[in-house]
Formats: C-alpha cells, structure tokens, sequence
C-alpha cells in the first residue's frame, strides 16, 4: 500500500498513545519511514511501519521489553532488507523472556519451544491482511445527507490521514468545506458554513429585490 500516515491516524490504526508512538521513535524501537526535517515538518508512517507497531505492541501487552522488540525487530530489519512485506512471511514466538522469529518451516518452530513453555504465535500474515482493511476504511470518503434551513444537501466526509481528523465538502456547493476532529464536529461545521452561505444569499436576493 503506498499510503503515508500522520500520528494521529497511526494512533487510531495501532491502538497507540502519543506518548508511547514518540517515545518508540526517540528510543529507535521504530522510527516512521520519514523523519521530520525540522520545524514544522511531520513524520509520516508507511504500512510497513504499522505492521511493525502492531507487533511491538502485541509484544508490550505480552510483558516483553522493549529493548528485546528492538533487538527482534533490528534483525528482521538487518537480514531481511529487500522484502516489503517480509513480516507476512514469520511468525514470532515468546515466552515471555525469549522472541523468535519462525519461518514457515514448522521444524523451527518445535525447536523453539524448551521444553513445553508457553509460547504466543502471531499471525502476521493475517494481521498484515486485517490492518489492510481498517486502512482502507479509513481512507474511504463517505457521503452524508444533511438537512440545513429545509434544504437537503449531500456533503461528503475525508478522513486526513496525515494530521488526523474529517475534511468535509458540499457536493451542491463545492465551496462550500470546513473541518473537524471526528465525523459529527465535522458535520456541525459544514452546517455553520452553509448557513452562513443560505443568510447570504437571502441577503444579496434582497438587495436585488429593494433595487428593483
């Protein structure tokens, strides 16, 4: 997938706080693809870097390190460079104190388990697939009908993918475009511009009546 993502969105995809996302970045556990450049420039996520939030954050609820995710995931990094979606192809395994990465050989993974300790699988592949499709919902435009001064109008929600937050537009009144934080504040500000637009016109149509 060739989307970038802005904090606010890899927060809402991962399940992720502010603090954690930023503090994963100083730390080098993942960095986002593109680094900020300075003030006021942002760092921009791609989907591998979700796959590999995704895991380290499994792997935190797990009671496993950070500096061990670091380690699993700086070797993943070192040995598999080439392959976008290498992720897909391993499973890793923990036991709490020990990651492994498993490929598909099913040997290896047997060999891993010392004895009958509990281990966690994950699935990336599956993950991979699933983090896929929220991705895809989120990016989708959706179309809303809203009822403003006894007129209907059709405005249509973008979610902002970088900074967070809905864009939302007016399909009878292109100019008409405003913004918020979640879908409803996004609505409640386009009903104030329309407004605004419907008291103007009812104003410049007076004007033209008192001329004539």
């Amino acid at each position: 997938m060739s989307f970038t993502f802005g904090r606010k969105a890899v927060m809402a995809l991962v399940g992720i706080s502010k603090m954690q996302l930023e503090h994963w970045d100083r730390s080098g556990i993942i960095r986002p693809s593109k680094a900020a450049a300075g003030k006021g420039t942002r760092r921009e996520y791609d989907f591998r870097d979700l796959v590999a939030l995704k895991v380290a954050k499994r792997l935190r609820d797990e009671g496993v390190s950070l500096q061990k995710i670091r380690k699993a995931l700086a070797y993943l990094r070192k040995n598999f460079p080439e392959k976008e979606t290498f992720l897909s192809e391993f499973r890793f395994l923990t036991d709490g104190a020990t990651i492994f990465v498993v490929d598909r050989d099913p040997q290896r993974i047997l060999d891993t388990l010392k004895g009958g300790q509990l281990v966690i699988s994950l699935a990336l592949g599956e993950w991979m697939e699933a983090l896929k499709g929220e991705v895809k919902k989120l990016a989708t435009p959706k179309e809303e009908e809203i009822m403003v001064e006894g007129q209907t109008f059709t405005v249509v929600l973008t979610p902002d993918l970088e900074d967070g937050g809905f864009m939302v537009q007016c399909q009878e009144i292109p100019g008409a475009v405003s913004q918020g934080e979640t879908e409803q504040e996004a609505l409640d500000n386009i009903i104030e511009v329309l407004e605004e637009h419907l008291d103007h016109v009812k104003g410049h149509q007076a004007m033209k009546a008192r001329a004539v």
